[in-house]
């Protein structure tokens, strides 16, 4: 099996953290690596992932991180929280740049229009093919939060 590119950037970058002893980024990447490792044995059949498919496992890595370190401020737990976020850190140095709330207004607009969506009902069809444009470059909570409210407004 070969490795992809961006794989092999991880597993590069996780060497020089250790030779540089941060604890964090070296424990980051490993967490990462271990859940491409994972996601290439799930299934039948062992697979070589692709670099959108490493970073399809690296946003979901970084989507936990998210959601512990919000659940860790809300209990009161500022250590751990600051944790996660270090974390989270780490991973977004990986992921492609996020777009923001106009840039994602403006693609559910054309998604509406080449849909041709007049209502809720056609919810899932904007939502397709907004999500085939945004490729990970916005959550799909606030994509679907545009798409409510674009389809809403008609």
């Amino acid at each position: 099996m070969t490795d992809t590119g961006l794989k092999d950037r991880l597993h590069a970058d996780l060497v020089d953290a250790m030779r540089a002893h941060d604890k964090v980024r070296a424990g980051t990447l490993r967490m990462a690596l271990t859940a491409v490792r994972n996601a290439e044995v799930a299934g039948g059949h062992a697979k070589v992932l692709t670099d959108d498919e490493v970073l399809g496992v690296l946003a979901k890595e970084a989507k936990k991180r998210k959601e512990a370190s919000a659940a860790y401020a809300g209990a009161g737990r500022p250590e751990l929280k600051a944790q996660e976020d270090a974390e989270l850190a780490v991973l977004q140095a990986y992921l492609p740049s996020q777009l923001d709330d106009a840039a994602v207004a403006e693609i559910v607009e054309r998604a509406v229009a080449t849909t041709g969506a007049t209502g809720m009902q056609d919810m899932g069809q904007v939502m397709k093919a907004a999500q085939a444009t945004v490729a990970g470059r916005a959550d799909g909570g606030r994509v679907a939060a545009a798409v409510r409210a674009r389809l809403g407004a008609r």
